[in-house]
């Protein structure tokens, strides 16, 4: 591998917290960051190096999302301003039902890829079916993701009850073993659609296996009432005495936490995945986060699916979970710039178990990188990097994006990436699912 410097106006690292580096450069060589130093440093140590000139960039670690539901960018639009439960019963699970394929699934997650990386996202954490066919979307485009593995009570066109659900996430995972950029998660969708005994199986194969769960959890008031009407429990108290908070958790959303249940999620040292547009759309409500960081709880940043988004850019989940918070908590001083960073590089990797490998810029690790070009109009005059990329940067400034120093976007043009193919198949799955729209009203 060809040893290659790059030289941003900015290197943002993360670790050490706080730190902005000026006339600093990167060194890669592969896969791996093999040195931060002052930038006449690097060029006398790697005469023979390739030098990429970033002047007006700042360059950080790629952003990692939370929580995903990739290959869903296909219903994009496709059943707006509802709340959850009548999108999810009476929308979302009936065009599912009708569509979703290996192929919808490879399709719709090879969209997704492409818009998160253009937007400066190297990493996600994902949760759907047809897990092999998000693994090769992932391998194909060089992208890394964590791939969560549904598992629900009920039939659907891609298992027949959680047995099945589960062979086929186990089945995925033993397919793709010893890929270093995919990884397998078991995802239980939510405690109101899994049962105690599907539960307990879970928690026990994670542990054999060494494998995370990833649940949405506490999304809703109707979920806890309704939890408290079937089990006389909250949620989150009924999976912590199946035993699913020891085990390590990623729990999506938690809009809804009492200072009780705060604590017992730090205590466990549960990981929370923050969806604040999200669950602003569905109306799900206004998370704690304030709270739960203050309490050390580890919380990341996720989009939710783009058919509840409706974009899967973290630049603005970014900007948003900080507005909130301070909004929320009645603190201007709540998440600030560099707090809002963390979440979406290094808690996202933290969350991952991936901290040794990802989120930060560090030597040895490996070299997920973004640049973002803070140039034009709206990010100038520029007194603070790190501030104007989370309060005034947008996605569309991210100019190149480097995966395990492989460069997958290079000057806003896909590398791994055919923009035309992936943009033909999208027409192709609107057209099929509008149709079958039209033949259900008939």
């Amino acid at each position: 591998m060809s040893i290659q410097i790059l030289l941003p106006r900015w290197i943002i690292p993360i670790i050490p917290r706080h730190t902005v580096y000026s006339d600093y450069a990167l060194v890669m060589n592969g896969e791996r960051i093999i040195a931060l130093q002052a930038k006449d440093e690097a060029l006398a140590a790697y005469p023979q190096a390739t030098i990429t000139e970033l002047p007006e960039h700042a360059l950080l670690p790629g952003l990692v999302n939370l929580h995903a539901h990739s290959a869903m960018t296909l219903l994009r639009g496709f059943a707006d301003d509802l709340p959850l439960m009548r999108w999810l019963n009476e929308h979302i699970w009936p065009a599912e039902g009708m569509h979703v394929s290996d192929e919808f699934v490879f399709d719709g997650s090879q969209l997704a890829i492409a818009e998160m990386i253009a937007g400066g996202t190297t990493s996600c954490n994902d949760m759907y079916f047809h897990h092999s066919a998000v693994a090769r979307a992932a391998l194909d485009a060089g992208f890394r993701m964590t791939i969560g593995c549904s598992i629900l009570e009920f039939p659907t066109a891609f298992a027949s009850n959680a047995d099945d659900y589960i062979g086929k996430a186990l089945k995925s995972r033993d397919e793709f073993l010893g890929e270093t950029l995919v990884n397998f998660t078991l995802a239980p969708h939510a405690p109101y659609t899994v049962s105690d005994t599907t539960f307990g199986r879970i928690i026990t194969l994670a542990d054999q296996l060494n494998l995370s769960i990833h649940c949405h959890i506490h999304e809703t008031t109707d979920e806890i009432a309704g939890s408290l009407k079937e089990y006389g429990v909250r949620p989150l108290e009924r999976l912590a005495q199946l035993g699913l908070l020891d085990s390590p958790l990623i729990a999506a959303h938690m809009v809804h936490t009492t200072d009780t249940e705060i604590a017992l999620l730090t205590q466990k040292g549960v990981h929370i995945a923050h969806n604040p547009a999200s669950n602003l759309k569905l109306a799900s409500g206004f998370a704690r986060i304030h709270d739960q960081l203050g309490a050390g709880i580890n919380v990341g940043i996720g989009t939710d699916g783009a058919a509840s988004n409706n974009k899967l850019d973290m630049f603005a989940e970014m900007r948003l979970a900080a507005l909130l918070a301070k909004g929320q908590s009645g603190n201007p001083e709540a998440i600030p710039a560099w707090q809002a960073l963390e979440m979406a590089t290094l808690n996202g990797a933290i969350a991952l178990g991936q901290l040794g490998q990802i989120g930060s810029l560090e030597v040895g690790k490996q070299a997920d990188l973004i640049a973002v070009n803070l140039a034009a109009c709206g990010t100038q005059p520029c007194y603070d990097p790190v501030s104007h990329l989370v309060y005034a940067a947008d996605r569309n400034q991210v100019s190149d994006v480097w995966i395990a120093g492989r460069a997958v976007y290079r000057q806003q043009q896909h590398q791994t990436l055919k923009l035309g193919e992936i943009e033909s198949k999208t027409r192709y799955w609107q057209h099929k699912i509008k149709a079958g729209i039209s033949s259900k009203a008939l």
